[in-house]
């Protein structure tokens, strides 16, 4: 090949190369996607993913949520928890009830019972739910506590029925984290391998962010005056996170506060030293039950649930005999905290 025949194709196979080279990396390149809205009736959820197309699945987002209501809210009135706490038997159509009923029976008996969704009446007669408040004495609680019970219900895949009438279902300290699932499925259905679903505080991720970095996560300041703020954050890797807390959701009865975490074995509410559990989970539905069951059991038995089961990580804030405010993390989470909040550390 002569000189001249070179110098001509030289320069046309480097534009192709050059072609090939922004073509491939363009088809690699992941778009941000950023999606919000409302679910569970005034909830908002926020969702990043990242995607090669920039997809956009907002309608089938919402599509999802409003089964996953349809199966689960007791504020809908032939909702299928509706039809099982007014009739006492419900046969499953969707898939999320069975699901939430074997996380909650796994809970409950880790928990030693701390955690039972069949707390519905009590959660009513507080002023928690959607029934009326009617601030119960001791009395009262004691009718109550003969309707508690999970041992009280008996399911499988096709339906579930109740064995006292009167018992009723809330899946409010556990449906967040499971419709998060949910929705983090659907994105990892549809081939996206890098998430951050947030649906009212409770937190699901996958992959990394835009920069390459795993989701950095907030805990929120344990303060009741509603200011806000950032205690401290975590790297969160492929798992869910949830945080309960009495600091936000209480009500004020004769003149004291009365917290919205229902002790299933008393029926009274259950004010700690513990000011707030973060619970990091291998999903968000496991992470928001296991962090109402922390706030349940008080400080030291939550340490000995966390550090009992390797699958789990917790950050928890509470007042110490001095009346500081400190903290314990588990030691599988120590070197994914940030450590913006300098204090001791148990």
């Amino acid at each position: 090949m002569n000189r001249n025949v070179r110098s001509r194709i030289y320069p046309i196979v480097l534009i192709a190369v050059v072609f090939l080279v922004w073509q491939y990396r363009e088809s690699n390149t992941l778009k941000e996607v950023k999606l919000e809205g409302v679910t569970m009736g005034t909830i908002a959820y926020h969702i990043t993913y990242l995607d090669k197309q920039g997809q956009i699945y907002k309608t089938q987002i919402d599509s999802l949520l409003r089964d996953f209501n349809q199966a689960l809210s007791t504020y809908i009135p032939n909702s299928e928890i509706s039809v099982f706490n007014t009739t006492g038997r419900v046969e499953f159509d969707l898939p999320y009830f069975p699901d939430v009923l074997e996380a909650s029976q796994m809970v409950y008996d880790k928990s030693q019972g701390a955690f039972d969704p069949t707390i519905g009446q009590l959660i009513d007669a507080w002023g928690f739910g959607s029934g009326e408040f009617i601030g119960p004495d001791s009395s009262q609680v004691d009718s109550l506590m003969d309707y508690v019970g999970f041992d009280k219900i008996n399911f499988d895949q096709k339906g579930a029925i109740k064995e006292v009438n009167e018992l009723m279902l809330n899946f409010s300290a556990i449906a967040k984290g499971q419709a998060i699932d949910v929705v983090g499925d659907y994105l990892s259905s549809r081939g996206v391998g890098n998430y951050m679903v947030e649906i009212g505080g409770e937190v699901r991720t996958k992959g990394k962010n835009a920069e390459g970095k795993l989701w950095t996560i907030a805990i929120e300041v344990p303060d009741e005056n509603l200011t806000g703020g950032v205690f401290d954050a975590v790297l969160l890797d492929n798992q869910g996170m949830a945080t309960s807390g009495n600091y936000r959701n209480f009500r004020v009865v004769n003149g004291g506060k009365v917290a919205h975490t229902i002790d299933p074995k008393t029926g009274f509410p259950k004010m700690q030293t513990l000011l707030s559990a973060t619970v990091l989970a291998p999903n968000c539905m496991l992470a928001d039950a296991y962090a109402t069951a922390c706030m349940v059991m008080g400080l030291d038995k939550s340490k000995e649930l966390i550090l009992a089961d390797n699958s789990l990580e917790a950050y928890f804030i509470y007042v110490n005999d001095m009346d500081d405010i400190v903290t314990f993390v588990s030691p599988g989470l120590e070197d994914k905290i940030l450590g913006l909040h300098k204090n001791l550390t148990d």
